[in-house]
Parts: structure tokens; C-alpha cells; sequence
């Protein structure tokens, strides 16, 4: 398992690190990808970020965040909800620094069923957004990666991240996400969006609900989709997103037995 453990990160909310998984981190070396929701950004103070921090630092531990996305609409039509939602991902770029994350995962939020007919001031409100956090990921050598939810087909996210066109902004494909929620094929997502792939969010399911099952116990092609990012030449981060400890064990025993990075 140290093998699979060395090429990917591990979703960890910070408050489930703090209570009881930073032993287990740092024992097994888990690679963690910190999730911050509001209630931790409320909770804890700015030294209990540090500490943690410093603990995965000193360990030699890599880390990525994956930012707070509920109720929070970075293309907001409505200036004071865009506002809030700008408040909130501040936070987190204020915090960011002491972990030194690879990268920092975002929502975009595009709802087709949302936006109904104001997809082009969508579009222009999170341009404004991104662009304005830019120079802060710049600033701390990580990515801005963001990631598929609702989008049933890759048109929002590539024209967002065509109309930014930096190499510090990349796409988040998110398996679980796609298999649930798309309705355009996966190799359209591919052509459109793999060039521009800098993580993947890896999870299963059988295309009904958002299930975030072991690799293999649902109907996602994996070997399809690491086939052809790795012919496009993309290494993306790998994030597993297991929502169980058992789950966990889980997914790397089905990695392990499918086979699947062992190429990465």
C-alpha cells in the first residue's frame, strides 16, 4: 500500500485531522488533502491551522487543500452573495501558506438549471473572481484547480479556463462527479478538458448518485481515463476522495489489485 500511498493524496477534513487522523497520517504517511469547510474555518484559531501545519511540514508529508464550496457561488450574479463567497476563499488563501499545498481545489459551481439564461454574466463574474486570486496562488508556487460538479457537459469549465489561460489554473475532473451528473460522454471531457487537467478526484459509483465508493465498485472507466491523460503526456495530482477509513483501506486494495497506477 506505501507504494500507491507515495503517488496520491488522501481526502481529510481538517476537523477529522485535528480530532483523531493525525496519528494515522503521519504513521502510515498519508499525503493529505485538508478539506476546509466553514465550520472549521469558524472553529479553530489561525494557530491551530499552524500547528497541524507544522506537524505535515516537519513529517516530509505533501499536502493539497480542497477549499469550503457549500452555499458559495464564485460566479454569483448577485454582487453580495460573490462578495461572501470571496470572504470565505480569502480565508483559506490566508491560512494556505504554512501547508505549502501543491494545490487548492475550488468549486466553480455552474448549474445549467441555475443560471438559466445568464451564463455569460456567470462566466464574467468568475473570470473576475479567479483572476483576482491569481497572483496570490502565484505567490505561493500552488495551483487553483477547479472542479466539476453539476456541469453535465465540459463547455462552462473550458471556456472559464480558456478565458483565464494561466498556467497557474487547472481543471479538477472529478469521476464521481462526471458519472452521476454528465450527460455528455467522457471522451468529450477528455478532448476538451484533458489538456488542461492539472488533479484528478478519484472515486466510484453507478452513475446514479454520488455515491463516493471504492475504485471498482461502481462503473467509472478508470483505466480509460489515466490511459488517455497519460498519452496526452498530463501527471495530474491524484486525490482519493474515500469518506470512510474503511472505505480508505478499501480503495487502495482495489487499486492495488486493478492495477491501476502502476504506471504513475
Amino acid at each position: 500500500m506505501q507504494e500507491i500511498l507515495k503517488k496520491v493524496q488522501i481526502h481529510m477534513p481538517f476537523h477529522m485531522l485535528w480530532d483523531k487522523y493525525l496519528p494515522m497520517v503521519l504513521k502510515e504517511r498519508i499525503n493529505p488533502e485538508i478539506g476546509f469547510n466553514h465550520e472549521s474555518l469558524d472553529r479553530f484559531h489561525p494557530a491551530d491551522f499552524k500547528k497541524i501545519a507544522d506537524v505535515l511540514v516537519g513529517a516530509g508529508l505533501r499536502t493539497t487543500i480542497h477549499a469550503p464550496f457549500m452555499d458559495l457561488r464564485p460566479g454569483a450574479l448577485d454582487p453580495k452573495i460573490r462578495q461572501v463567497t470571496v470572504d470565505r476563499i480569502r480565508q483559506v488563501f490566508d491560512l494556505a501558506p504554512a501547508f505549502r499545498p501543491r494545490s487548492i481545489v475550488f468549486h466553480p459551481s455552474f448549474d445549467e438549471r441555475y443560471y438559466v439564461s445568464t451564463e455569460a454574466l456567470w462566466l464574467e463574474n468568475s473570470i473576475a473572481t479567479w483572476q483576482y486570486f491569481l497572483p496570490l496562488a502565484e505567490e505561493m508556487d500552488t495551483l487553483i484547480a477547479l472542479e466539476n460538479v453539476y456541469e453535465t457537459d465540459p463547455k462552462p469549465l473550458k471556456a472559464l479556463l480558456a478565458s483565464i489561460d494561466s498556467p497557474t489554473i487547472c481543471f479538477c475532473f472529478d469521476t464521481g462527479h462526471f458519472n452521476a451528473f454528465a450527460r455528455s460522454p467522457l471522451n468529450d471531457w477528455i478532448r476538451e478538458l484533458g489538456p488542461l487537467t492539472g488533479q484528478l478526484h478519484l472515486h466510484d459509483n453507478h452513475g446514479i448518485t454520488d455515491e463516493h465508493l471504492p475504485l471498482g465498485e461502481g462503473n467509472f472507466p478508470f483505466h480509460d481515463l489515466l490511459q488517455q491523460l497519460t498519452e496526452m503526456g498530463k501527471k495530474p495530482i491524484i486525490t482519493l476522495e474515500a469518506h470512510s477509513e474503511k472505505h480508505l483501506w478499501q480503495t487502495l486494495e482495489n487499486i492495488r489489485t486493478m492495477k491501476l497506477l502502476a504506471d504513475l
